[in-house]
């Protein structure tokens, strides 16, 4: 069946909810209502303020997803468009998400979208992995959340969604659609060619998304700041991102490192987070800056967090620690157990890495990432392992962030690499040059000369 052919029944059919009760949630108390509707599935509806007079209220029909939405799959977007759309309604003050069940897999079920996975896993893209299964590319059809939505005194709606043949579906059933509002969320590394191709082939409209609609004067574009993530067998694919005042620092000579760059720089550096599996510092980043390294700065999934600490000598009351987010701590083996004890209690995932130059070995840890998973690595810092990353020569892709700041003595961005020859210097590759705000984004894939010092070279 097609997504813009309505079942029998119209909009103006009313339900009949089945109960209703308070849901207090992170972005505000919305009211739930449960509807029964056939074929013995149950729509919830998350209300927020009055419906008024039902017209051009904010809505999200929102297609069940239980790998996106209850485990945080990256093959799609829809966790994120869940939790962007509840905070678009939030915001706005009025409006209603309907959680639509009997979607899983634009409505072929899960066992067929897990089915369907397998086939785009050889190869196939979105649609033609349901063609070869011989399952129509969208089976869904939006009859009856028109009719919930009737039910609930809406009239017409500003529609969240990307997708046209939505709203098309949707006034095809009775509901105007006033206007459709778009949910751009960041795109993982893994969802970019399911993304695409739902751009190319299904027709919806940028969902892979501005990325930094707002706080961009020029903008960048996080994609081609990402380059080709290709894993290898032995490592994720490594990016390296930092931010650097005008003479290379990192911070002050006292350490003061808030804000080198600007707002829109540092919304980068989400959007690149939010791209990526995996967001590694050192110990040092965590005593001194004690960051939470999740995206909050853009729509889209936080990574998991690696700390590499030789010793588990990071504090245990680090923020990093503390969210609920996963957390890999890297550590050598003779590390005190109570101290791993206490961090697995805390949730933590304490792994181990044989010894390397100033702590533990980098093409070891990699491997370890790649063995838990791991296909894309942000290195955000700071200096020592910026260094040593790039001493080691595992960055597959650098992304610097330059303020028009100078700071004098401080922190050194890189430190010494064994280059004794310009000649002998690191290079940059497929370059992308961006002014975002106030600062200055370049990158390019890392090109190790032949004469590169003590640079070991993968």
């Amino acid at each position: 069946m097609s997504i813009l052919s309505p079942l029998d029944g119209q909009a103006g059919e009313q339900l009949r909810a089945s109960a209703s009760a308070k849901l207090p949630t992170p972005f505000g108390e919305f009211k739930a209502v449960a509807f029964d509707v056939p074929p013995g599935l149950v729509y919830v509806a998350l209300i927020l303020g009055d419906m008024g007079d039902g017209r051009d209220v904010l809505a999200r029909l929102h297609s069940e997803c239980l790998t996106g939405d209850t485990f945080g799959s990256l093959r799609c977007d829809c966790g994120s468009q869940l939790k962007a759309s509840l905070r678009s309604i939030a915001a706005a003050g009025r409006g209603v998400l309907l959680y639509v069940t009997g979607h899983e897999g634009r409505g072929i079920g899960l066992v067929k979208k897990l089915m369907a996975y397998a086939e785009q896993d050889l190869g196939a893209d979105t649609v033609d992995a349901n063609l070869h299964l011989g399952l129509p590319a969208d089976a869904r059809s939006y009859t009856t959340a028109a009719q919930v939505l009737s039910s609930l005194g809406v009239q017409s709606v500003r529609l969240l969604t990307n997708n046209p043949d939505k709203a098309l579906a949707l006034e095809a059933c009775g509901v105007r659609v006033a206007e459709r509002v778009p949910v751009p969320v960041v795109p993982h590394a893994r969802s970019h060619e399911y993304l695409r191709t739902k751009e190319s082939r299904m027709g919806h409209q940028e969902p892979l998304g501005g990325a930094l609609p707002e706080l961009t004067a020029e903008g960048a574009d996080v994609r081609r700041l990402m380059g080709t993530v290709r894993a290898r067998p032995d490592r994720p694919y490594v990016l390296l991102k930092y931010a650097q005042s005008l003479d290379g620092r990192l911070a002050t000579a006292t350490g003061d490192s808030r804000w080198v760059s600007g707002e829109e720089e540092r919304a980068v550096s989400h959007s690149l987070r939010a791209s990526c599996d995996a967001v590694l510092v050192g110990r040092a980043t965590v005593e001194t800056d004690d960051p939470q390294l999740t995206v909050r700065l853009v729509e889209g999934s936080s990574p998991a967090r690696v700390v590499l600490d030789s010793t588990l000598s990071s504090p245990s009351d680090a923020r990093i620690f503390a969210d609920g987010g996963r957390t890999i701590v890297v550590s050598l083996a003779d590390c005190d157990p109570d101290r791993k004890r206490l961090l697995q209690r805390l949730g933590v995932a304490v792994h181990h890495a044989p010894p390397g130059p100033g702590g533990v070995a980098l093409a070891e840890t990699l491997l370890l990432l790649r063995r838990l998973g791991v296909t894309s690595v942000l290195v955000e810092g700071g200096g020592r392992v910026i260094t040593s990353f790039l001493a080691s020569g595992l960055v597959d892709r650098l992304v610097v962030g330059v303020s028009p700041r100078i700071l004098g003595e401080g922190v050194d961005a890189v430190g010494a690499l064994g280059i004794d020859s310009v000649a002998g210097a690191i290079g940059l590759d497929d370059r992308v040059v961006s002014v975002v705000g106030q600062d200055v984004l370049i990158a390019g894939d890392v090109v190790w000369s032949a004469g590169a010092g003590q640079v070991q070279r993968t």
